[in-house]
């Protein structure tokens, strides 16, 4: 794939996220792994605005200071999209998002259980909610990839989710599923504590979750 592919492919991301009803306006971002760096939506651009030419390339070892961010104006969570990149050769792409029902959870600072099966998709037997740090700052970095650990997705509290993937359109439904479980569970704490799937066949299901989809092409 070229660079403005895959640029393109970031548009089309973003404003999927916006159909989907699990981003608006210009909150949430999104990244992909491009040579030595990475690809990421700019700062504060709503998603009809949002161009090829406007997605932000940067290196893999990008700090602060530096003209790169003062030049491209990056979107204001490109540090967390860094560390996971960095810190996960399996992931090549990152969706961020605010969906409501995932962020409700994530104000109360609760993981979502194992009430359902596809709560695996996420790579365990629970989804993780990061602790709170302000947005931008490395101290929310820090707690994303740490909750990430042996996961594909998690919540940050008083904020959103953070989904990744083997390429956008994985990404980007693993974002999508984070908010139809987290509804499921909201519904189903109306008819009390929901009970949950034990550990043993959550594992079970993680497994079958390796070989689940189309085989992928190197």
């Amino acid at each position: 794939m070229s660079e403005n592919a895959l640029r393109e492919q970031i548009v089309v991301t973003v404003r999927e996220m916006e159909r989907l009803g699990i981003n608006q306006g210009t909150s949430g971002n999104v990244s992909a792994r491009w040579l030595d760096g990475f690809l990421i939506t700019p700062s504060g651009v709503p998603a009809a605005q949002l161009r090829a030419s406007g997605i932000v390339w940067l290196p893999m070892d990008i700090k602060e200071p530096s003209p790169v961010l003062d030049q491209a104006r990056p979107s204001s969570e490109w540090r967390f999209h860094r560390d996971i990149l960095h810190s996960r050769p399996d992931a090549n792409a990152i969706v961020h998002t605010h969906s409501a029902a995932a962020t409700a959870i994530a104000i109360h600072g609760r993981d979502i259980p194992a009430h359902h099966y596809m709560v695996a998709a996420a790579g365990g037997n629970s989804i993780r909610c990061a602790p709170y740090a302000t947005f931008g700052s490395q101290a929310l970095s820090d707690h994303a990839v740490a909750a990430l650990q042996g996961r594909s997705a998690c919540l940050l509290a008083h904020h959103g989710v953070i989904a990744l993937g083997p390429d956008l359109a994985r990404a980007l439904w693993l974002a999508h599923e984070v908010e139809v479980l987290a509804k499921q569970y909201l519904l189903a704490c109306q008819l009390g504590t929901p009970p949950v799937l034990p550990d043993e066949e959550m594992q079970i299901v993680v497994e079958k979750f390796r070989s689940y989809g189309p085989k992928r092409t190197q």
